[in-house]
């Protein structure tokens, strides 16, 4: 049997996307409610969301969206981590969001900071992991932006942030411009 580099390099980037998901899963949660979801994407679905991104970057103007989707097309996969809206409910109380209170951040169409927390969290387990497996990856909120727009990774998702992973000679998230 002969294997070659490149299908075991392909196998290696979903293998690793595999236990980044498994790391995001078990990542600490405030408050101990689970609301961060994943998913990832390759080929087609990976594709889509680079259009979108150089969509998004003509559109708004941001030169770092079209660099960030040239990145994308040259990673394997992407991993998608996000929070389903959910809030913590401590009132005012807590005010982390800036508002009086969980009622006055919802109708001001705020975040709640545990939310925000709780993808920070799942992004150094995910990052950890990577580096963990020696793959290659960066933290892109250009990949997450995109993938809201899409209505990715699912219905209701209020915070979206892409790690994408490359198996590669050398890192295409290294010497961006």
């Amino acid at each position: 049997m002969f294997i070659s580099a490149r299908e075991l390099e392909e196998k290696a980037a979903l293998d690793a996307a595999a236990r980044i998901v498994a790391a995001v899963r078990t990542a600490p949660k405030t408050k101990g409610v689970d609301i961060i979801r994943t998913c990832v994407l390759t080929d087609e679905h990976k594709e889509r969301l680079a259009r979108k991104m150089e969509e998004l970057g003509q559109e708004l103007h941001y030169d770092f969206f079209l660099r960030d989707a040239k990145n994308l097309d040259a990673a394997a996969a992407v991993v998608l981590i996000a929070a389903q809206e959910k809030r913590a409910g401590l009132g005012e109380g807590c005010s982390y969001c800036h508002f009086a209170g969980c009622d006055a951040c919802a109708q001001a169409g705020g975040l709640c900071a545990f939310n925000a927390m709780d993808v920070g969290i799942a992004l150094g387990s995910a990052a950890a992991m990577a580096a963990d497996l020696r793959v290659d990856s960066r933290i892109m909120f250009s990949i997450g932006r995109a993938a809201m727009a899409l209505g990715l990774p699912f219905e209701g998702a209020t915070l979206v942030v892409g790690l994408p992973i490359s198996v590669s000679g050398k890192s295409p998230f290294f010497d961006r411009k």
